[in-house]
């Protein structure tokens, strides 16, 4: 039996993660309010926010804008702004 939780980034009610992500406070607010659909959508943004930016995961900077993405894109409504990339037409 999965758990639900109300999530901040789709405002509905949702399976939620089965266990804490991320690391710390921020982690803990993720496990929280975020569920596993938000997170999956999450997880495919910051792949080609890696990608188009070139980041390196073992620089300090470069993870921390990471982190400020991804508050952004769960918590704030924000979307990724990733320079070149059109998504495909529906």
């Amino acid at each position: 039996m999965s758990r639900t939780v109300f999530c901040q980034r789709l405002k509905k009610e949702a399976p939620g993660l089965a266990f804490q992500l991320y690391p710390g406070e921020l982690g803990k607010r993720i496990f929280d309010n975020i569920s596993q659909e938000a997170w999956t959508e999450w997880q495919r943004k910051q792949i080609m926010l890696i990608n188009e930016k070139k980041l390196n995961m073992m620089n300090v900077e470069h993870r921390q804008l990471l982190e400020k993405e991804m508050v952004s894109y769960l918590f704030e409504a924000g979307e990724v702004d990733i320079e070149g990339y059109t998504p495909p037409s529906q």
